[in-house]
């Protein structure tokens, strides 16, 4: 690795939890501290239209090798004083794989803006997350992270490959492809999404090659390293991310047969477990996920050959997070109650993998929550591709309405209990969308098993806490 082994790596959650100052809280410990880069362009889009208290966004931009195109975010996207609060944030731009200049220059603005402000004020490592599942705008988010420094990539939520190579091409401003899969088709069939940094360069700028981050994987089974490393020959990866079943956010689904618990979480057996020993064999460094938010936890990875652990949970309810302060707080309260109920749903991501959902009033993980809100996709990260019959590429989502799912093609019973990720967990973040009739959309809670264990580091008395205090409590 170019960068020292960090004991702690900070989970990567989304949609913005992970945000700058959690990452940089973080990282000024001298842990790997990493923002999320899922749904950057709608975060900075927001944060822009509700005025951007404190200036961090314009502050961060001009720092931006580009300033034209940083300019042309600002002049579309900022709201001095911030737009009314009863105001829909402006219609959201559905990412699709036809090169749309304006959907990348926001994905290459929003990355820099926020590895850079995770990276001010120190010279500490910084990373960016991003979920495999959303590939199409991979090429431009990654290229806008490394603008600004980011040191690690971290990726989960699929087969990553083809994103060691990009890395080397990117880094020295050259055209990247990236796969993008297509539903109903071969891997032979998928297209080829090409990013060439080129067409975004500004006359002025040092195309001096950049910083090619490390590469950590996220993987469940020790059969994916294997496969990954076998794939990647030419290119490299730095190390694994070895997450388990009880991690929040998204689960790798179980493999075999499919059973279920009675009230309908998947069950993980024997086959789930990962052999670290065939990882060791492989000679890179490997960090445990997924339940290691405690000292005991993390003296027994580093025992069994871990360079140390990822930790979510305990960072997403800290007060550096980027939560909703009064989400955050009741989560809280609810936990150190005993109220709480994780519980792994294979429902509710449109993706189709496993789903932790976190019990908490007023989202939707209510039934009555859930049934009220109108369905419907119009962020569309989670959307699927497909070849329509006249061989054109079309989206759905099994979480948009059920009829016109079907008409694209997909089956009903896939729509059943879906939710709308994208605009839940931008909710959860402070950035709800309000309709034009008034509805505001609801929010979602992920969070790993372990918030059961959350009275490590808070009381009903002193509900906040710090990220010193995480990382503190589990180095001991």
């Amino acid at each position: 690795m170019k960068i020292a082994k960090p004991k702690i790596i900070q989970g990567g959650m989304g949609v913005s939890v992970s945000n700058w100052r959690l990452a940089q809280a973080v990282s000024r410990l001298g842990h790997l501290g990493l923002v999320s880069g899922t749904g950057l362009c709608q975060v900075l889009a927001r944060r822009l239209q509700d005025g951007d208290l404190g200036g961090d966004v314009r502050r961060a931009l001009a720092h931006f090798p580009f300033p034209q195109m940083g300019q042309r975010v600002l002049d579309r996207l900022f709201v001095p004083g911030g737009a009314k609060p009863e105001k829909p944030y402006l219609p959201a731009e559905v990412i699709s794989i036809k090169n749309n200049r304006w959907a990348d220059e926001l994905c290459i603005v929003s990355n820099f803006v926020e590895v850079f402000l995770a990276r001010e004020g120190h010279s500490n490592p910084v990373g960016v997350n991003y979920l495999e599942k959303i590939q199409i705008p991979h090429l431009p988010s990654i290229y806008g992270a490394m603008l600004a420094g980011a040191a690690v990539v971290v990726m989960g939520a699929g087969i990553p490959a083809e994103i060691p190579r990009a890395l080397d091409t990117l880094a020295r401003h050259e055209a990247a492809t990236y796969p993008i899969h297509l539903q109903g088709t071969t891997p032979a069939g998928d297209c080829q999404r090409v990013f060439d940094p080129a067409e975004f360069i500004e006359p002025g700028f040092d195309a001096a090659p950049l910083l090619r981050p490390d590469f950590l994987p996220i993987i469940a089974s020790d059969l994916l390293a294997t496969i990954l490393m076998r794939q990647t020959a030419g290119s490299s990866i730095e190390g694994f991310i070895i997450e388990g079943p009880t991690a929040g956010g998204h689960n790798a689904p179980p493999r075999g047969a499919k059973t279920f618990t009675e009230d309908g979480q998947p069950v993980y057996g024997s086959r789930d477990v990962v052999s670290l020993e065939k990882i060791k064999q492989l000679g890179l460094p490997f960090w445990l996920a997924g339940g290691f938010g405690s000292h005991d936890a993390y003296r027994s990875a580093v025992d069994r050959g871990a360079a140390g652990v990822q930790v979510g949970t305990p960072f997403a309810l800290c007060v550096d997070s980027g939560i909703a302060p009064d989400l955050r707080l009741a989560v809280l309260r609810k936990a150190l109650a005993g109220g709480l109920r994780v519980y792994t749903d294979t429902l509710a991501s449109p993706t189709g993998f496993p789903f932790k959902v976190a019990s908490v009033e007023g989202t939707l993980s209510d039934p009555a929550v859930f049934e009220a809100r109108r369905r419907l996709c119009d962020l569309g990260y989670l959307r699927e591709a497909y070849l329509k019959p006249d061989g054109q590429i079309g989206y759905r989502c099994p979480a948009e309405p059920e009829a016109a799912y079907v008409a694209k093609g997909g089956k009903a019973e896939a729509c059943q209990g879906r939710k709308c990720l994208c605009n839940a967990l931008l909710a959860a973040a402070g950035y709800p969308q309000r309709r034009p009739d008034g509805y505001v959309e609801p929010a979602i809670v992920t969070l790993g098993d372990d918030v059961e264990n959350i009275g490590r580091f808070c009381s009903p008395e002193r509900l906040d806490y710090t990220a010193a205090d995480v990382v503190h409590t589990i180095l001991g």
